[in-house]
């Protein structure tokens, strides 16, 4: 049993950020797609907006970077994972950012293209 499957079997609903990083994300047809690098935090509310899911690469090196609205994704028991409803192309379509331009994750331009790709309402 993984550590996301003890914590969920004890009905907590919280998870430490430590646990999160390194998570494997899956797509609609259940293959995986990338892997959570990061989490955006919303400062004045608190919680989790956006994921930072690396794709692509080897070992970190010329992977893509994609920020993933939180709601867009669901734990999943199962594959021990997060799982989205999107396919691996849409995400490779989805606007990006390379590791070294990770500001680029918070710029307000960047975010509204990210939330209008993925036609999610912002949290903003």
């Amino acid at each position: 049993m993984n550590t996301h499957d003890s914590t969920l079997a004890r009905g907590n609903e919280s998870i430490s950020s430590d646990q999160v990083d390194g998570t494997a994300v899956y797509g609609s047809d259940r293959e995986k797609i990338g892997t959570v690098t990061n989490m955006l935090i919303s400062k004045s509310e608190g919680r989790v907006t956006d994921v930072i899911i690396s794709v692509g690469g080897f070992l970190g090196i010329g992977s893509e970077l994609h920020s993933l609205p939180w709601s867009k994704l669901s734990y999943e028991t199962e594959l021990g994972g997060y799982l989205v409803n999107v396919t691996a192309d849409q995400l490779k379509d989805a606007p990006s950012f390379s590791d070294s331009d990770r500001d680029r994750a918070t710029n307000p331009e960047y975010q509204t293209s990210v939330y209008d790709y993925w036609a999610v309402k912002p949290y903003w």
